[in-house]
This record gives structure tokens, C-alpha cells and sequence, in this order.
């Protein structure tokens, strides 16, 4: 192995030391006490090392974003990769998306944190175009023939995400995160399972 080959690894292996320290420190303390100072503690390096690998402490919660939203996408596209119909389709997503987001709520709240996020986000952040593609591509499907001119599927998908969130914001408050990733048949899955039919029958109908 060259020199050059091995400084490499070695920025790679200090590089996955920091997000692994960063991600521990998140889920046993939370994101309020995420900080460059205690991940340079916690893997006996220098600040400056820290910063040699990312520009700031946003750079680092990025990172995480964009595999917050290929995790999600991945769920989503092996949810919709089961279902036939556009319609069932859209309803595997939708439970996907519950799902991950009481099982994966670290990410979550980070991905969310100031709800939807904004174009200029979605343009740092090119995972996040994986669900939205998959979620288009069914309403495209999904849309009748005579309404095609009429349905905007971008506009479609932008208020299927907006429902699907606010129902998750609404219930993932305190201890109830835990309670919903386990809860099969309750009131929030039973309103998750009216908005989203509601939502399908709007466009078909």
C-alpha cells in the first residue's frame, strides 16, 4: 500500500470515528448536546482534527440528513416494490414513512426538525428526491386517464408529505415514540388509514 493510499484510509477510518461519536452522542443525550468540542473529547483527537474532516458542526448533521433520507427513500421504494396498484402502492409508502419515523426517530427529528424542508434544502440534500420520485411516479400511475391535465402530481406529493408529517408531529411527543413504533391498530394508525384513503380517493375520483 502506497503512502498516499494509506493516508487516505487513515482519513476515512478518523472520518467514521467522528460521525460513529457524533450518532452515540445523539442518541444518549439528544441533538441539543451535539457539539464539536464533546466529539473531539470522545475520540481523544484535537478540535482541528475535527475540523479538518468537516467544515462546521451543520456539516456533520448533513451527513446525517442525507442518510436519514436514503434510509427513507430505501423503505419507501421496497414498500411500493410489493404492491401491484398505484393505490396500494401509495399506501405502502404512506405506512412506510409512519413507520421509519417512530423507528428511526433520531433521524427523523433531525430530517424535520423545522418541518418540511425547503427547496434550497432539498438542493443540498439529493437523497431527498428518492422518495418524492417514487411517491410521483404512483400518483402519475394512479390518476385517471381523463384528469391527467388536471392533477399536478408535484402538488399531489407535496400535500401527501404534508399529511403524513403533521400526523407524525402530532403524535411524536415525549414517551409516545416509543409507544406508536409498537402500536398496530390504534387511533393514530386508524387516522393515518382515513387521511390516506381519502387522499387516494381524491385523486381517482
Amino acid at each position: 500500500m502506497s503512502i498516499t493510499d494509506r493516508r487516505q484510509r487513515q482519513k476515512e477510518e478518523v472520518r467514521t470515528l467522528i460521525l460513529d461519536a457524533a450518532w452515540e452522542m445523539v442518541v444518549t443525550e439528544g441533538w441539543p448536546s451535539f457539539s464539536i468540542r464533546k466529539i473531539a473529547d470522545a475520540i481523544e483527537y484535537s478540535v482541528p482534527v475535527i475540523y479538518s474532516h468537516f467544515e462546521n458542526k451543520d456539516a456533520i448533521l448533513l451527513e446525517f440528513n442525507r442518510k436519514g433520507f436514503r434510509l427513507l427513500a430505501e423503505r419507501m421504494e421496497k414498500a411500493k416494490s410489493g404492491k401491484e396498484y398505484p393505490a396500494a402502492q401509495i399506501d405502502a409508502m404512506a405506512h412506510a414513512y409512519w413507520d421509519f419515523a417512530f423507528t428511526n426517530y433520531q433521524y427523523y427529528q433531525l430530517m424535520f426538525g423545522l418541518g418540511i424542508p425547503t427547496c434550497e434544502t432539498a438542493r443540498k440534500i439529493p437523497e431527498m428526491n428518492g422518495f418524492k420520485d417514487a411517491v410521483c411516479a404512483s400518483i402519475e400511475a394512479l390518476t385517471p386517464a381523463g384528469r391527467k391535465a388536471s392533477v399536478d402530481p408535484f402538488l399531489k406529493y407535496q400535500s401527501f408529505w404534508s399529511m403524513l408529517h403533521g400526523l407524525v408531529s402530532i403524535n411524536m411527543v415525549g414517551n409516545i415514540v416509543e409507544k406508536q413504533a409498537s402500536e398496530h391498530g390504534g387511533l393514530a394508525e386508524m387516522v393515518l388509514n382515513d387521511v390516506i384513503g381519502s387522499f387516494i380517493k381524491g385523486i381517482v375520483s
